[in-house]
């Protein structure tokens, strides 16, 4: 605690990298959601590029993040409660293939090492990829970088500052949202639905997230327009995408994207990000079917 107990100048940030990580949209976000903020919700945490811009921005009172994803879950937590033993395990960790397969391999239970287990393979595997099997194994090969930075001291201690009082769900989104109210403020940031056959990262976790799963959370969007809580959403343009949320407030923006097994298909790509108030929920939920 001593550590946390001085004045942390670094700016809080992603402390992962993320696929379809919301950094180079943080801005076009930002501006859609409301200065002061009561509550803030972010159910699908990732990388929580969204939620580092507003905590160092001091815009919300309070904050409600989570995750489905467990291990993730506890990284987080493990980054609020025992940073210091964190950023202990990552200095003695080092950056081989040897190391990494071995680290790959284990099964940590206490969170700080879960947490610094994670942060590792992240930071050594390829491309920052975090992707499970479907026994729930995590299956990203060695990245072969050469100096890649395993420990950031200042920006965990950082994150760890953002993130105390903060409250860090495991579950669904819907579970998370259910006492949302005016004055709050909502972003989602959902496993996109594929642009192709060979684009899906839908299953970064063993719990794949479908078309059924963004009706369901369209059909939440609405709710909590009727609630009268601020949310934005973003995912990819697709005609499915426009199909289940097209009828909410929307725009497009362009992204640079590099996961795609055809490398003439990474680059800048369209997305959605939906917004709320325009529609009833009623007639929203018409024109979505």
């Amino acid at each position: 605690m001593s550590a946390l107990a001085n004045e942390v100048t670094v700016f809080p940030r992603p402390f992962l990298k993320w696929a379809g990580g919301k950094r180079q949209l943080e801005k076009e976000i930002l501006s859609h959601l409301p200065e002061a903020i009561d509550t803030y919700f972010e159910p699908f945490l990732g990388g929580g590029a969204v939620f580092f811009a507003l905590a160092g921005q001091k815009r919300f009172r309070r904050a409600v993040i989570g995750d489905q994803n467990p291990e993730l879950v506890t990284t987080y937590r493990a980054i609020r409660d025992d940073v210091e033993e964190v950023i202990g395990v990552l200095g003695r960790m080092k950056n081989s293939e040897e190391a990494y397969y071995a680290t790959r391999a284990q099964k940590p239970r206490k969170p700080a090492r879960v947490a610094a287990r994670m942060i590792y393979l992240n930071r050594t595997g390829f491309n920052g990829l975090y992707r499970q099997n479907k026994s729930g194994g995590f299956n990203v090969p060695y990245g072969h970088y050469k100096k890649p930075r395993i420990a950031d001291p200042d920006g965990l201690r950082a994150a760890s500052a953002a993130l105390q009082n903060v409250s860090i769900l495991e579950g669904d989104f819907d579970a998370m949202l259910s006492e949302a109210a005016g004055g709050d403020a909502v972003y989602f940031d959902p496993p996109y639905l594929p642009l192709s056959s060979t684009s899906s990262f839908a299953e970064y976790h063993k719990l794949r997230f479908g078309v059924p799963d963004h009706i369901r959370l369209a059909r939440l969007y609405a709710d909590l327009q009727e609630r009268q809580v601020c949310s934005v959403l973003s995912n990819s343009d697709t005609p499915e995408t426009r199909r289940i949320f097209g009828a909410f407030p929307h725009e497009f923006v362009q992204a640079r994207r590099n996961i795609n097994s055809n490398g003439q298909r990474r680059g800048k790509i369209n997305e959605l990000l939906v917004f709320g108030h325009a529609f009833t929920a009623a007639e929203a939920m018409q024109k979505t079917g």
